[in-house]
């Protein structure tokens, strides 16, 4: 059972919390780049591991994170003017530069100490990849550049990436990420032909080409800790020498990468920003490593979810409306009658309320990937307290890999199996 006092501990990112100092330790994706689309653009709101700041790109381009909130009178600095190389406050003038840099304070005498003495806090901020990155951590232990996760290496025209807004707290996006348990059932498809004849066996492949995943719905797990965080391994039946594998990669502290649908496909990923203690980012990612996406994979990417025109990235699809639950859907087509993989995973995830009470969960056999996370992070966050730093935000090239499917013959262990699938050149 997971106790009260760890559930706090791994849910809580606060800048006092043991979690939210081991996530200030490696950067972060928070932006869309077209969320500061040019020069000079209007600043916006943002909140990151329950920091309220603002972001502007300035004339030259560079990106500035500051505390929201002006160090003279504490006025919001959305507000403001940005130009000529800073973000400057509408009250009384005093101006930033990307680095939290005091170069203007209209108000004081030209030679005041309070340009030098006074400063507002700031955070170092990257765009690669395709978003744009923060480090909120210690400036001497700041990492040289962020994890190398294959959808940051690929061409922009390889890769498609969304984000969304989702009101819970990031475990258990992450959670939801790495449990294929699940795929088979949340996701599945119905035989609509014959209605009369029991659940279980109406289940069909959930439009994903593989029927190993409906036919096989309690797969045995294989969980094996990795430097980057776990490889797991969800074994199905194959026939009578083979087993289906579906290789999930969880990557530390909040990136999930899941199987293509089939060969040559393009391959999934998640990863799950906090916002606060009850909100996350997630950004979802489609690539290939071989060649653009097609316009097939783009129109057909069910784990993206459509969002509002409003730079809010709220979901088209919420609680609010039951997240378009079609009863008639759900009795003749679809395990849930909600349409769409993203909009399934958000139902059942934010159903759980925005932190789940993981001492009253009663985990089975299949919940193995979800025991390994809740461990992999609870340990990183040790690691962090005894050192100040971890080895894993200072070796990019460790999130090199990538997730696989395959049939393999009974006793080839998975990793092995698999490791030229998951290698990422």
């Amino acid at each position: 059972m997971f106790s009260k006092e760890d559930n706090e501990r791994l849910c809580r990112v606060g800048p006092d919390t043991p979690m939210g100092k081991t996530f200030r330790s490696m950067w972060m994706p928070f932006l869309m780049p077209e969320e500061l689309p040019g020069p000079d653009c209007p600043p916006i709101r943002v909140r990151l591991l329950g920091e309220d700041l603002v972001a502007f790109r300035d004339t030259n381009g560079k990106i500035g994170l500051l505390d929201r909130y002006c160090p003279h009178r504490r006025v919001d600095l959305f507000f403001g003017r940005n130009e000529e190389c800073g973000l400057r406050c509408v009250y009384h003038g005093w101006k930033f530069d990307v680095t939290g840099t005091i170069v203007d304070m209209p108000a004081e005498p030209e030679n005041t100490r309070m340009k030098t003495d006074t400063r507002i806090k700031s955070y170092p901020v990257i765009e690669w990849g395709g978003v744009i990155w923060a480090y909120m951590g210690d400036p001497a232990h700041m990492p040289e550049r962020p994890p190398e996760l294959e959808w940051g290496l690929v061409p922009p025209d390889f890769r498609f990436i969304t984000k969304r807004l989702q009101r819970t707290n990031y475990a258990q996006g992450v959670e939801g990420g790495i449990d294929s348990s699940h795929v088979g059932i949340l996701h599945s498809h119905l035989d609509a032909e014959h209605p009369e004849l029991p659940f279980r066996q109406r289940q069909v492949s959930p439009n994903l080409a593989i029927p190993y995943l409906a036919s096989d719905t309690a797969p045995k797990f294989f969980v094996r800790p990795t430097d980057y965080g776990m490889a797991i391994g969800a074994r199905r039946n194959a026939g009578d020498t083979s087993y289906y594998w579906r290789v999930t990669q969880f990557l530390a502290p909040f990136y999930t990468m899941i199987a293509p649908i089939k060969e040559g496909r393009a391959y999934m990923g998640h990863a799950w920003t906090p916002i606060d203690d009850e909100n996350c980012w997630v950004f979802t990612m489609t690539w290939n490593s071989d060649r653009p996406l097609s316009q097939e994979e783009l129109d057909h990417g069910a784990v993206h979810s459509d969002v509002m025109n409003d730079g809010s990235y709220r979901p088209l699809v919420t609680a609010e409306t039951d997240y378009g639950i079609d009863r008639l859907r759900q009795r003749l087509h679809s395990s849930t009658g909600i349409e769409g993989i993203g909009v399934q995973d958000t139902a059942v995830q934010e159903s759980m309320g925005p932190i789940v009470d993981r001492s009253r969960e009663n985990l089975g056999s299949g919940d193995a990937a979800i025991v390994g996370f809740r461990k992999a992070l609870l340990k990183l966050a040790t690691q962090w307290e005894a050192a100040g730093v971890l080895d894993v935000a200072h070796h990019p090239e460790w999130y090199r890999v990538r997730s696989t499917a395959a049939i393999l013959e009974h006793g080839i262990d998975f990793q092995a199996g698999t490791s030229a699938a998951t290698t990422v050149g």
